[in-house]
């Protein structure tokens, strides 16, 4: 499978290379169109010392980790979440026949190296917050790990969101709820939400698994809604739990899929 992930990207960044002036602006656009978010932070904190109990640097960490996070799931599944178009068009009955999984192809359509601009930016600020922070290794290394869990929590979004179209065709509208308004929630430290909120994206939809609970642990920072310490080590588990429920979706989805006829 990753294989043929692999092959299917590399033909069509061969593709996106024909055009090689619009792929750099194309890029360096999607690069700048997602610092406009850094701007607001700062802006932010022109008028403020800290927002949610939280620093310029640490807000800047948890901005950085659920933005490399999201825009790593964005970069390679992003595309499943808008199967009501290939579904539509009866393109995704052509997938079906073809000997390779539909979702890597729905995953890996019209893949360019314009999906790099976001995790580019998202990379960069990261890296800007540690340097300013000086995490101690004793909890660093739970960085890579909440990173890791924060694309499969994504990628199971997208991935339940794009299942959700076999059933309904304005599907794609409920998914970004909960894919984009999901990394825009995960932007800020989560103290600045209500009780309620936080606690359902803890229980229900896990996005505070991204960078909220591991970001406490690797800041030191008590939970500011008192939730159970454990927590901040639940995020394997809770990526683990989301990814098994998305794929048994995707599949159920699949056999059910009736072709369009066209």
């Amino acid at each position: 499978m990753v294989r043929t992930y692999a092959l299917l990207a590399a033909t069509w960044m061969r593709a996106a290379a024909q055009y090689p002036a619009s792929l750099v602006m194309l890029t360096a656009g999607s690069f700048a169109a997602n610092a406009l978010d850094i701007a607001a932070i700062w802006i932010i904190f022109r008028h403020t010392g800290t927002l949610g109990g939280f620093t310029l640097a640490e807000v800047m960490f948890l901005y950085g980790t659920g933005g490399v996070s999201f825009a790593l799931a964005d970069m390679l599944f992003g595309n499943v979440d808008k199967l009501s178009r290939h579904i539509r068009a009866g393109s995704f009955d052509t997938m079906l026949i073809r000997p390779a999984s539909p979702f890597v192809q729905m995953a890996v359509d019209r893949f360019t190296p314009q999906r790099f601009g976001r995790p580019a930016q998202a990379v960069v600020v990261l890296w800007l917050a540690l340097a300013e922070l000086h995490v101690p290794w004793s909890r660093a290394w739970m960085i890579p790990v909440m990173i890791l869990c924060g694309t499969v929590i994504f990628t199971a979004v997208f991935t339940l969101g794009g299942a959700l179209q076999f059933l309904l065709t304005d599907a794609p509208e409920v998914a970004n709820a909960f894919t984009y308004g999901g990394s825009t929630l995960t932007q800020y430290p989560l103290s600045v939400y209500g009780a309620e909120l936080v606690r359902a994206v803890t229980y229900i939809v896990p996005l505070a698994f991204v960078n909220w609970q591991p970001g406490l642990y690797v800041l030191g920072h008590e939970d500011p809604f008192g939730l159970p310490h454990w927590l901040r080590y639940a995020a394997p588990v809770a990526a683990l739990t989301l990814a098994g429920a998305a794929a048994l979706a995707w599949r159920a989805g699949v056999r059910r899929y009736r072709s369009t006829g066209s």
